[in-house]
């Protein structure tokens, strides 16, 4: 056992409409459920910092394979008294955080997402560092969360060492 912590096992979202925020992320490939259901002990809010108990639906979508790199998605009930942060929808802000995923083709997935309710989505642009280029973009899910896009093989996130002792692969 060692005392280091896992890899980031998932992003939650907290989303107005969750079938809409599903369809996003299955656009994205995002194709499996690892868990769905309803959140109803008072646990589930008390830990969000609530002392109002409303139960919420969740969804945690994922790709084919090992149980990380997972999207959850959490609807909390209407009436929660919770803050509703407004919607981004341009370019990031101090204190956005990007989800990035790795594709292998950038346009075929921009294509999906934007059918998929993309509420801003620019065209990708070589992204240039010293020892490579590749294709990104930025854009906003349904509910304005930032993402970044990388086209490159997706296998590469199975790599152990750092991004520089590749550059001469």
């Amino acid at each position: 056992m060692t005392d280091l912590p896992s890899a980031l096992i998932r992003a939650t979202i907290f989303v107005r409409d969750l079938d809409r925020a599903t369809a996003f992320y299955r656009a994205l490939g995002l194709s499996e459920t690892y868990f769905e259901g309803m959140l109803d002990h008072p646990s589930a809010t008390s830990i969000l910092g609530f002392t109002d108990h409303r139960p919420f639906r969740i969804r945690i979508v994922k790709r084919p394979g090992p149980n990380y790199g997972m999207v959850g998605l959490f609807e909390m009930d209407a009436e929660q008294t919770a803050e509703a942060v407004p919607a981004a929808t341009g370019p990031a802000r101090f204190g956005d955080v990007a989800l990035v995923f790795y594709v292998t083709d950038i346009h075929a997935t921009l294509i999906a997402l934007r059918a998929a309710g993309a509420s801003w989505s620019p065209e990708p642009e070589a992204f240039v560092m010293e020892h490579r280029s590749q294709l990104e973009v930025c854009l906003r899910d349904c509910d304005g969360v930032l993402l970044n896009l990388v086209e490159t093989d997706p296998s590469q996130q199975e790599r152990t060492r750092p991004e520089l002792d590749y550059s001469e692969d």
